[in-house]
């Protein structure tokens, strides 16, 4: 779940870390903040400045006519429903300090450069020397006093060295205490009175987490929450009613297409190589969908039941990553527990299953009763997408 800036700096400022002035507004007579002011489209996305989604106005009718503007547009996709309007600040200089996660090193990664309001990947790959990285662990976060090391490399010294690493310190403790994969903030400020300022942030929380902060998880779930310009089908609905029957994992979010194979992937990244996949060897695909964190079978089911639902599917394909934070076992009986509900054979209505991974033993298990072929892990994604469009296509 990307949080919206003005959520993120809510977080950040319960910790202490300043943020500039400002009122979230929904229509243009609302605005009490005094000009100037920076307005910003409140979307889940990155890149909004270049899509016209951040403009400054210099007295208040300005104010109010660009409120106005900004609150009929559509920027990056995104209908917006409402805009932070903030203090605009006079700035010295501006940082740029982040936090994820490197799944390589199954640790989190600090990141920092005094180059702030660029793109750091951009950055990082045409200057490296400019941004700093080190690894820390999820035991001890990052203490203020290896955030010192790593911005001093930069050569920044005094307050500003002892302010900056507060704060960096202070973005870790977000990072974990909210399970996210993403806490960043670009730039950070510092104003020509020496106060440091966190003029824009981006938050992400791992979905599979959200049940352990039901605040964030009601957010999430709210439908006026995000506009998308492109309206969900009754379809699609449905889909996210699933997904919301119970906490456990994730089994519902879907983007429904008008091919005849149903698809239930995950694992990442591995649910696009799998769509892809399926589309490179000639399939159709019905459905896009992201399924993980050990969803429970029932949601399972009555999405299998779903897919199979839609006029036109024959066939569903099961393809996902190694998992490890997902049994087997539980997927293989959600899947087949709904193809036997809708009255189908599941030998003659799976056409692939490919989940290799945590509980598989078991999971094989359940499917070889019911004549169903498999993929253990030496079969790729791509091969098993192959034979599942084969199998579709031979009938």
């Amino acid at each position: 779940m990307r949080l919206l800036e003005y959520e993120s700096k809510e977080i950040l400022a319960k910790k202490g870390i300043p943020t500039p002035a400002g009122v979230l507004v929904y229509s243009p007579g609302t605005i009490s903040l005094p000009p100037p002011v920076v307005i910003k489209a409140q979307i889940p996305i990155g890149g909004r400045q270049k899509a016209g989604g951040v403009v400054e106005a210099l007295d208040q009718k300005e104010a109010e006519y660009k409120v106005e503007q900004m609150l009929s547009r559509t920027v990056r996709d995104y209908r917006v429903n409402k805009v932070l309007v903030e203090e605009k600040l006079d700035t010295a200089q501006e940082f740029y300090l982040g936090i994820t996660y490197d799944t390589v090193a199954k640790e989190p990664i600090a990141i920092f450069s005094a180059e702030g309001g660029v793109d750091i990947e951009q950055l990082a790959e045409r200057e490296p020397e400019k941004v700093q990285k080190r690894h820390f662990s999820v035991r001890t976060g990052l203490p203020e006093y290896t955030a010192r090391e790593m911005i001093s490399q930069a050569s920044i010294t005094g307050r500003t060295l002892l302010g900056l690493s507060n704060i960096f310190s202070l973005l870790a403790t977000i990072f974990l205490e909210n399970d996210a994969t993403v806490t960043e903030i670009n730039p950070l400020a510092q104003t020509k009175d020496g106060k440091r300022v966190a003029l824009d942030c981006h938050v992400e929380i791992d979905d599979d987490a959200l049940y352990r902060n039901p605040p964030l998880a009601q957010k999430e779930k709210d439908p006026h929450r995000v506009e998308g310009g492109r309206i969900a089908s009754d379809f699609e609905k449905k889909a996210t009613e699933i997904d919301n029957l119970d906490q456990r994992g994730v089994a519902g979010r879907l983007i429904e297409f008008d091919g005849n194979l149903g698809l239930i992937i995950g694992g990442g990244g591995a649910s696009l190589t799998a769509f892809d996949a399926v589309q490179r060897h000639g399939g159709h695909p019905a459905n896009y969908c992201e399924i993980g964190g050990n969803p429970s079978v029932l949601k399972t089911k009555e999405l299998t039941k779903h897919i199979l639902s839609k006029p036109g599917v024959e066939k569903i394909a099961v393809i996902m990553n190694v998992v490890s934070n997902t049994r087997v076992d539980l997927i293989a009986r959600g899947v087949i527990k709904g193809i036997v509900e809708v009255g189908k054979n599941p030998s003659e209505t799976l056409c692939v299953f490919r989940v290799p991974g945590a509980w598989e033993e078991e999971g094989f298990k359940i499917l070889s009763k019911y004549g169903v072929d498999y993929c253990d892990r030496t079969v790729s994604i791509d091969e098993a997408a192959r034979r599942g469009v084969e199998k579709l296509t031979k009938g």
